[in-house]
């Protein structure tokens, strides 16, 4: 080929590269932001959920006379998990309302830019969505559990 080069053009240099390392070198930008925003996000979510962990311990500490009563008065762990659980579950889901339709018009708006992009489907949002209220559920409901599992005597008894 080479040859053949050098006899139609002979005062240009003959260079050549494969096609896929020529995609592998257009994506590659692209390859190490995805590995930034996953290791970020990954940090966002372990901190987030450090804050949970904190708020709802001490959520559990203020209720702590509350929740003896109630266990007193015959309520079950599950109820109380669940009173406790509700009120971020709240705000869990006011979150994801308000986040849900700016994440989609920040990924329309960084897709705009390609030719070939992907459609990034209402599932997809709903997932994170799920996701994200498992994970929160699930460092709350340790705490919760915990502060319902308690001996309802120590709790009124420490006054």
């Amino acid at each position: 080929m080479e040859k053949t080069w050098k006899a139609m053009a002979p005062g240009l240099p003959f260079s050549y590269s494969f096609l896929d390392e020529d995609f592998g070198n257009m994506y590659s930008a692209e390859q190490r932001l995805g590995k930034i925003f996953t290791v970020f996000a990954g940090l966002a979510i372990l901190i987030a959920c450090l804050g949970l962990f904190a708020l709802t311990s001490f959520t559990a500490e203020q209720r702590t006379k509350e929740i003896g009563i109630r266990k007193v008065l015959g309520a079950s762990v599950s109820s109380i998990v669940l009173l406790l659980s509700k009120e971020f579950g709240k705000l869990i889901i006011i979150a994801f309302v308000l986040a849900a339709p700016l994440a989609w018009y920040g990924v329309e708006w960084w897709l705009k830019s390609y030719t070939y992009k992907a459609e990034i489907g209402i599932l997809v949002y709903l997932l994170a969505g799920v996701s994200a209220f498992l994970v929160a559920w699930i460092t709350m409901s340790f705490q919760s559990f915990k502060a319902a599992s308690n001996n309802p005597v120590k709790s009124l008894r420490s006054e």
